[in-house]
């Protein structure tokens, strides 16, 4: 899709903080994150959302546990919420498949807490604690 701005950032056009890569996903901190390390895994095949193509969400699958691990592990996390937002009214703004890795820490546990933006590194500073 020549519009949709995850298949030009897949396709190098638009530059991200790239953190995880395989055949099948492609895996970049969120430019606007709502937790340190907040990361997107997209398909590289264009898929609308996460219930258009069942076998695209299953070929992620790998790429969002790979992904998970090494933000928990890189970044200490103590938890991790793992969501999908299907369709406008659920909150879903790009048309393109993905499914966020929000790390969760102790000092703001809990789902009251998930959209609260908490101040934290920069994206180049977490971007160098994955990638190093």
């Amino acid at each position: 899709m020549t519009d949709c701005i995850f298949c030009k950032i897949i396709a190098g056009e638009i530059p991200s903080k790239q953190v995880y890569s395989d055949d099948h996903a492609f895996a970049f901190l969120d430019v606007d994150p709502f937790k340190q390390g907040h990361t997107l895994v997209v398909p590289r095949e264009h898929v609308s959302d996460a219930l258009a193509a069942p076998d695209v969400l299953a070929s992620i699958a790998p790429a969002v546990s790979a992904t998970g691990r090494l933000l928990r592990d890189r970044l200490g996390a103590s938890g991790m919420n793992i969501l999908s937002n299907v369709g406008e009214d659920a909150g879903q703004s790009v048309f393109h498949l993905h499914v966020h890795l929000v790390p969760r820490y102790s000092d703001d546990p809990g789902m009251g807490s998930l959209l609260r933006k908490v101040p934290g590194a920069s994206l180049d500073e977490v971007h160098a604690r994955l990638t190093a």
